[in-house]
This record gives structure tokens, C-alpha cells and sequence, in this order.
């Protein structure tokens, strides 16, 4: 005998499998919900990873608080890390640019205090701009990126100080050149040349001064401003000497008694105007005594003589007019030495030209050591200045060396272009020795402190030594390198000592530094090994075709401790851990994106509405609002097929079942036959017909009344009573419950009285369900536009048609709006067809009460006044209600730009009403 499952297990109320719903459900226990779940938009009580993470992302884009973002980060990290991450990497954004901001302040202040300064040295704004790029900061933001625009700018003038100086320099060499070649020629030359002298002697001296007056000069670097000076010092030499000479030969022309110029050239020029012989031509004649007569000589040696002293005339006439000392008293040495040998060959006027050659070359010599002793004077002065100075501006060691090195070096110079001046030289060697001294001092010093960081770096390898044999069976390899380091940079601030005391030392430093950092490196070639494996089975892992998480979890741990254990290089070590990390990326990239395959993977439905949407889009491209509206309704039934077409296959079969009829489609090829797409297409093409009602099942047996006073064979009466297993509402047996149930595949509500659900089918996929929303969207906002343009286009209409006076342009009822009545617009029609009249002030303002729209300033009064109007007049109909009218009177009244532009702003908001 078979017993009802219920008898034998009265705790055991309904079969798993049974379609009738639960009698006595037990109340679902309600989850707490998280304390930031309302903060976050609900993550905290998603379902899955992937909502969790969309939330957090939708949380994260309002920029939420710092301290926030921490307490999220927090309670996050333990449930789920993914989501987490987006949390992390906000906050690590956040401290980047809070660092950022503290290094931009740093260098920021650094770079004011530059440019503060009033000497700027061009060494220090370089280093800032490459200081501030290597520490990070933003240079290409502001306030960095003004300042460095500033700092640029001030080394570019300072610069350009410096290359002024040196064309300065050049100019005064030109201008001490013209004054030597016009020495060399006539004095009527060197006059008539004079004023345009002055006039560039003086413009070179402003320039000069220009130069030195510049705020920026003193930041020039200290070798400029002694060319400058001394480039002054030789220039004015030269010119206060040629000046006199000028005007002594101008005033030996005019009167013969006066006194010749101190230029060999003009004297002889003058003594020639005299009808005096020249002083050379006199002192040859009187010591030349007569010539015998010369034997004839081959005329191929005369030739080969001529040639030869004219090549070293033309040599000498060349460096003369050049102004080259030097070069042309070795050229005059030269010719003088052809002469030893051809000069016997040579005729008489060519004799001349090379006596004249040799007279301007030795005049030139002259004039060169002259100006080369006021340079020597200038040179003695200024090196006995050295020692000198104010208290303020006394030179360091390495100034005073540079200054020292800078004057000899030019006092060498001016000796290479005239005669030595023993004198002067004396006294230029005893001021240079005793500003030495400063030197010697200096070096000292120097000696001193090399001599100390010697001392400094010596005790430092002796202590890497024993730090060596003391550490050398230590494994914690982290304290180890910490040390190494700390030992180098040591090393590295150990202060300056010569380059041949660091030659001796640094071979000490290698061998010590590497005998205690030798154990390190075995232990990191042997975690290198250990590391490479791993990368091996990391590979191996995500080539499987299953990937094993338990295992890729084990793998990971092991990673970790060894890179906890032992430290390599970070760019190393990062690279290894990229090369760990990628085959096993690679692995879970290939399930996500296998399941998104399978998730985005189109089902017969999702086409039918994706091309409704392409189609809704099109419609939305075309701007018409009719064809929106159309592919509007179309997409809805393409939404809607699917669950009909899926209604009408699962009344067919039904009906098979109850009337035990063949179909033609058999029951077990219906699903797919409805995935495939084949029933949507019958679904959409013909109206959906409704499922058959079943056939009422006839009563068996009805439960009577068997309270006291009440009929037994009456039906219990709704209420509480009945079974314990009864409903509540005491709608009967348990079968009577379970028949009044709709079939499951119809899915008509929770309880048998819901049966007019609705069926919406299966959920689509993500690319149809965002593509149909975006459709939707967008054909919604287009039909908006298109409602809008046409108002604005109805409302320009109306007041063409008010301005021209012709009611056949008033639009449409329609075009107007439901707003708008036929007597409406037949009264606006009257009043455009009658001849202007009336006053429209009362009626504009009463349309802008209506509207609720400003009234101009100058009307606030009026519109005052006609409000306290209306509040007498209890029984009158409202502004708002009479808009129609008012309008009917502004038309039939003169047409006005700004009572246009009033009614204009008020039919804006009443129309759209």
C-alpha cells in the first residue's frame, strides 16, 4: 500500500517539483544591509563581481571624498578586490597628486628664490629645470611652467650680455686697427677721418656703458667684465694719442716753425711739403757712399732677384696695412734677409719701395710698443687692486686664482705684440705675488680637507671590511642590501679629495664593497633561478586548457615570499614579475573573454531587435517626426514578438497534450524552432493568436459547513478557517488551489487570481538591450527637437504674420499647438485682418502674468497697479485663462519691436501649455 509522501513526513508540506505554490511560506529573513551601501549606490549589496564593479566605477566618477574612498577601500578589499582595485587606484591617483603639489611647492620656492636674487649665475637656473624634471615635478603645469619660461628668459638676456660684450670686444680691436692704418697714411687722411672717429669712439663708449648699466650684468660671468674693461682701456689709449697727433700735424702744415708730429709718416710728409728731404732719405744719403759701377749681370738673375723681393715687399706692405705687429716685423726681417742676398740686383725704384715698406713697418713696431706699455700700466694697476678691495668684495681663493691666471695671460699677450718692459714687469710680478698669497692660503685649505675626506674614506672601507666578516652568515638579505646602499651613498658623500688620491682609492672601495655584497649576489642568482622556474610553471598553468585557481593561488604565495626574501633591482625585479604575471593574465583574459562569447552571443530575438533599432536610428537620422514615430512602434513589437510567438507555440502544444492530437511541429522542437527564429518571424507576420481557455474540470467533492448553525452541505465561507495546510483566505482543498493556478509555461503570476500578467519572453542580450535603449533614447530627444523647432517655426509665423498685417500667414490650429482653439485662432485671424487700433499695454501685461514671465522695468509699476485691479475684481476670469483674448488684442494693434519681442517671450510658455 502506498502512503502520500505528506502522511509519512508530515515536515515535508510539497514536492520540489510541484508547480503549486507554497501554502504557509515562511517569512524570508531580511538581509542587513551594509552601513555604505547607500554611499557607494548599492555595492555593497550587488549581486555579482561585475555589478559590483560598475557601481564602485559610478560612485567613484561623483569624486568622492578622500576620507571616503579610504573607509570604502577598507571594508571593500576583504569582500571582493576586483571591485577594490578601481577604489586603490583613485586613492594612489589622489597621493601621486598630492605629491606632486608638495614637490611643484618645493621647486616652485627654489625657482623665486633665483629669480629673486640679484646675481644670477645662468649654471644654477640649468641645474633647476634638470633637478625639478628628475625629482618629478610637473613642469609642464603652472606655477613650474611660468617660472621656467621666467628662467629662460633671464639666462637668454644674461647671454646675450655675455655676446655683447665679445662683439664690443671686437669692435674696439676694428676701431684701434683704422687708427693704426691711418697713421701709415697721409695726415690729411687721419683729418678728414677724425669726426667720423669721434662719432664711433663715442658710440662705442655708450654701448659700453649700456652694457654695465644693465640690471643683468652683474650676473654676467666674471671673465666678461674684465674684456670689456680692458678692450675700454686699450681703445681710449690709442685714441688719446691720435687725437694730439692730428692736431700737431694740422697746425705743422699751417705754419713751418710748428713743431712735426710725433707719426714718422706725417713728419716726412710735412718735410717733403717743406722741400725738405725725408729723415730716412737723408740719413741713407749721407751714410751711402758712391756706387762703383756694377759689372753686367745675367739678366735671368736680375729677373729671378726683382721676383723675389717683390714677394716679400708685397708680404710686408700686406701685414702693415693689416695693422699685425707682430706680423709684420717678422715680415720686415724677412724682406731685410732677401735683401742680403738679391739686393745688389735690384733697380732703383724698387729699392725706394722697400725702404718706404720698412720705415712704415718700424713706424708701426713703434706705435705698438707704445700702446703696449699703457696696456702693461693698466695690467700693473689692476693687480694691485687685487689687494685692495672692499671688505665686501675681497675674492676667494679660486677668484683670486682665476684673476691672477686672466692678468698674466694677458700681460703675455701684450708682450708678444711689442717689446718687453722690464720695469713695469717688475712691478706687475711683485703685486701678482703678493696677491698669491690669498692663493697659497686657499690651497692649503684645500690640502687640508682633502687630506680629511681621505682620512673619512679610508675609515670607511676599513668599516665595510669588518661590517663583511661580521655579516657574513646573516640571511635577512633585506638588511643586508639596505646596508650596501647606505655604505654607497656613504662612499659617494664622502667629500672632494684629488684625482690621484681617488684613483688609489677607488680600486680599495670595489674590492671591499664587492667581498661584502658577494654573498647578496649568490643568494640572487639563486632566487633569480628559483624565480625563472616559477615563471615556467606560470606559463605551463595558463597554457592549460583548464586553469587551475587553487594552483595559480599556491604559485603566487611562493612568488611573493621569494621576492620578500631576497631583493633584487625593482627595474629587475619588475620585469620578472611582468613575465610571471603575463602567461597567467593571458589565461584569465581568455575565460573572461570566452564568457563574454557566450554571454554576447545573438539569439534569434536579439537580431530581430537590433535591426529595429538600426532602423529607429536611421528614422532619428532622417529628421522626420512621423517616420520616428513608426520605427518607434515597430521596435516595440519587435520587443514584444518574441514572448507572443513563444505564447502561441506553448498553447499549440497544450493543446496537442489535452486533445492528444499530432502537431506538426513536435513538442520537443519547439524551443528551438523559437530560439532559431522561426516563430518570431510567424509571430510578427500575423497577429498572435490567444492561447485556448482549458475546459473547466467538473466538482468532485465540496467540503461543507460543519460549524454549529451552519448548513453541511453549504461551501465554507471565505475567511480563516480550514486546515492548517489551507490558505488563509480559505479558498479550499489544496487541488482546487493548485487547478485555479495558471500552467507553469504560461507564467501568469505569483497566485492563481493573477492571470492577466503580461509575458515579456526571454531577457535579451547586452548588445540588444543597450542598442534598443539607446534607440529609444535617441528618437525620444529627436521627436523633442523636431516638437520644439516646430513651435519656434509657428511662433516666427505668427509674428511675420502680425508685422505684415495678413492673416493668411497665421499657421495652423495644429502647428499652433493644443493650447490653441479654432476660436482662438479665428479671433487672432480678426484682429490681423482689421486696420490697427488700441492700446496693447494692459493686455501685454496681463499675457506676462499669465506666463509668468519678467516684465521690463520701466512697465513694474503698471504691472503693479493692474495687479491690485484684478484682486478687486473677485468674478473675472484669470490672466491665465484669457491668454487667448489678450493675444487678440495685441495683434489688432500697431506692430512694435519691443512689444514683439514682450509678446514673443510670453507665447513661448503659453503655447507649450
Amino acid at each position: 500500500m502506498r502512503y502520500p509522501i505528506g502522511s509519512m513526513f508530515p515536515f515535508f508540506s510539497r514536492s520540489k517539483m510541484s508547480d503549486a505554490p507554497e501554502v504557509n511560506p515562511a517569512p524570508a529573513k531580511t538581509q542587513e544591509t551594509h552601513p555604505l551601501d547607500a554611499l557607494t549606490g548599492g555595492a555593497f549589496s550587488a549581486a555579482t563581481s561585475s555589478e559590483r564593479a560598475s557601481r564602485i566605477r559610478e560612485w567613484l566618477a561623483t569624486q568622492p571624498a578622500p576620507e571616503q574612498l579610504q573607509e570604502v577601500f577598507k571594508e571593500l578589499s576583504g569582500r571582493d578586490k576586483g571591485a577594490a582595485r578601481a577604489v586603490r587606484e583613485k586613492l594612489d591617483e589622489i597621493r601621486r597628486a598630492k605629491g606632486q603639489e608638495a614637490i611643484a611647492a618645493e621647486w616652485a620656492d627654489k625657482a623665486q628664490v633665483l629669480l629673486a636674487a640679484p646675481k644670477l649665475n645662468i649654471a644654477d637656473a640649468l641645474a633647476w629645470q634638470r633637478d625639478a624634471a628628475k625629482a618629478g615635478a610637473p613642469l609642464s603645469r603652472e606655477p613650474l611652467s611660468l617660472l621656467k619660461v621666467q628662467l629662460a628668459d633671464r639666462v637668454k638676456v644674461i647671454e646675450d650680455l655675455q655676446h655683447r660684450v665679445q662683439v664690443q670686444r671686437e669692435a674696439a680691436v676694428l676701431l684701434a686697427q683704422r687708427i693704426e692704418v691711418l697713421s701709415t697714411k697721409s695726415w690729411k687722411d687721419a683729418q678728414a677721418a677724425l669726426e667720423l672717429l669721434r662719432a664711433d669712439v663715442a658710440r662705442w663708449q655708450e654701448q659700453a656703458e649700456e652694457l654695465t648699466g644693465d640690471a643683468s650684468w652683474v650676473s654676467v660671468e666674471a671673465r666678461f667684465p674684465p674684456l670689456l674693461e680692458a678692450s675700454r682701456t686699450q681703445l681710449l689709449v690709442v685714441w688719446d694719442a691720435f687725437q694730439p697727433a692730428v692736431a700737431q700735424a694740422a697746425a705743422a702744415a699751417e705754419d713751418a716753425a710748428a713743431p712735426l708730429p710725433p707719426v714718422p709718416v706725417w713728419a716726412d710728409e710735412l718735410r717733403v711739403a717743406r722741400g725738405l728731404p725725408t729723415e730716412a732719405a737723408a740719413a741713407a744719403v749721407a751714410a751711402k757712399p758712391a756706387r762703383p759701377v756694377r759689372p753686367k749681370v745675367d739678366p735671368q738673375v736680375l729677373e729671378q732677384a726683382q721676383q723675389l723681393v717683390r714677394e716679400a715687399l708685397v708680404t710686408l706692405e700686406k701685414e702693415t696695412a693689416e695693422g699685425h705687429g707682430k706680423a709684420s716685423a717678422g715680415a720686415a726681417a724677412a724682406l731685410r734677409a732677401v735683401l742680403k742676398v738679391h739686393g745688389k740686383h735690384i733697380d732703383t725704384p724698387l729699392e725706394q719701395q722697400v725702404h718706404a715698406a720698412l720705415v712704415a713697418a718700424g713706424e708701426l713696431e713703434g706705435w705698438q710698443r707704445w700702446s703696449a706699455d699703457q696696456v702693461r700700466e693698466d695690467l700693473v694697476a689692476r693687480a694691485e687692486a687685487l689687494l685692495h678691495r672692499p671688505e665686501g668684495q675681497v675674492l676667494g681663493g679660486r677668484k683670486m686664482q682665476e684673476s691672477l691666471r686672466q692678468l698674466r695671460e694677458q700681460w703675455k699677450q701684450t708682450d708678444q705684440g711689442g717689446a718687453p718692459n722690464h720695469a713695469l714687469w717688475k712691478k706687475f710680478d711683485e703685486a701678482c705675488n703678493a696677491a698669491h698669497k690669498v692663493v697659497e692660503a686657499w690651497l692649503d685649505k684645500i690640502r687640508s680637507e682633502a687630506a680629511e675626506h681621505k682620512a673619512q674614506r679610508v675609515a670607511l672601507i676599513e668599516e665595510v671590511k669588518a661590517w663583511a666578516q661580521d655579516q657574513a652568515a646573516s640571511g635577512d638579505w633585506k638588511a643586508i642590501n639596505r646596508a650596501l646602499h647606505q655604505f654607497g651613498d656613504r662612499w659617494r658623500e664622502g667629500g672632494h679629495v684629488g684625482e690621484k688620491i681617488f684613483a688609489e682609492l677607488q680600486p680599495l672601495w670595489k674590492q671591499a664593497i664587492g667581498a661584502a655584497a658577494a654573498p647578496l649576489e649568490s643568494a640572487q642568482k639563486e632566487s633569480l633561478a628559483r624565480r625563472h622556474a616559477m615563471i615556467d610553471e606560470a606559463v605551463a598553468l595558463g597554457a592549460a586548457p583548464a586553469l587551475r585557481i587553487d594552483a595559480v593561488k599556491a604559485l603566487q604565495q611562493r612568488w611573493q615570499a621569494e621576492a620578500q626574501a631576497v631583493p633584487l633591482d625593482r627595474r629587475h625585479e619588475q620585469k620578472l614579475w611582468d613575465a610571471f604575471r603575463k602567461p597567467i593574465d593571458e589565461a584569465f583574459n581568455r575565460k573572461s573573454a570566452d564568457r563574454e562569447k557566450a554571454v554576447t552571443e545573438l539569439s534569434a530575438r536579439d537580431r530581430v531587435v537590433l535591426e529595429a533599432s538600426k532602423a529607429l536610428e536611421a528614422a532619428n537620422a532622417s529628421g522626420d517626426a512621423q517616420q520616428i514615430r513608426t520605427a518607434m512602434q515597430a521596435l516595440d513589437a519587435a520587443l514584444r514578438g518574441q514572448a507572443q510567438a513563444a505564447q502561441v507555440v506553448a498553447s499549440a502544444q497544450k493543446a496537442e497534450q489535452e486533445q492528444g492530437g499530432a502537431l506538426a511541429v513536435p513538442a520537443q522542437a519547439a524551443p528551438e524552432n523559437v530560439a532559431s527564429g522561426e516563430a518570431i518571424e510567424g509571430a510578427e507576420s500575423a497577429p498572435a493568436r490567444p492561447a485556448p481557455k482549458p475546459a473547466a474540470r467538473p466538482v468532485v467533492a465540496v467540503r461543507g459547513d460543519d460549524r454549529p448553525g451552519m448548513k453541511k452541505d453549504a461551501p465554507v465561507a471565505p475567511g480563516r478557517g480550514g486546515r492548517p495546510g489551507d490558505h488563509r483566505d480559505g479558498r479550499g482543498e489544496r487541488d482546487a488551489g493548485r487547478g485555479a493556478r495558471p500552467d507553469s509555461r504560461d507564467r501568469g503570476g505569483r497566485f492563481g487570481d493573477r492571470l492577466g500578467h503580461e509575458d515579456r519572453g526571454p531577457r535579451l542580450g547586452d548588445a540588444a538591450f543597450r542598442a534598443q535603449r539607446d534607440a529609444m533614447e535617441h528618437a525620444q530627444l529627436a521627436l523633442r527637437k523636431l516638437a520644439a523647432q516646430a513651435h519656434g517655426e509657428a511662433l516666427t509665423q505668427l509674428l511675420t504674420a502680425w508685422e505684415k498685417r495678413d492673416a493668411a500667414l497665421l499657421p495652423g490650429t495644429q502647428e499652433l499647438g493644443g493650447g490653441v482653439t479654432a476660436a482662438v485662432r479665428s479671433a487672432w485671424a480678426q484682429a490681423l485682418s482689421a486696420p490697427a487700433a488700441g492700446d496693447a499695454g494692459e493686455a501685454l501685461l496681463r499675457l506676462e502674468m499669465a506666463a509668468d514671465a519678467p516684465t521690463p522695468a520701466e512697465y513694474l509699476a503698471a504691472r503693479r497697479a493692474l495687479q491690485l485691479q484684478l484682486l478687486t475684481r473677485r468674478n473675472d476670469p484669470a490672466p491665465a485663462q484669457t491668454w487667448g483674448q489678450d493675444t487678440a488684442r495685441v495683434l489688432a494693434g500697431q506692430h512694435d519691436a519691443a512689444v514683439a519681442r514682450r509678446l514673443q517671450n510670453v507665447l513661448k510658455t503659453l503655447l507649450r501649455k
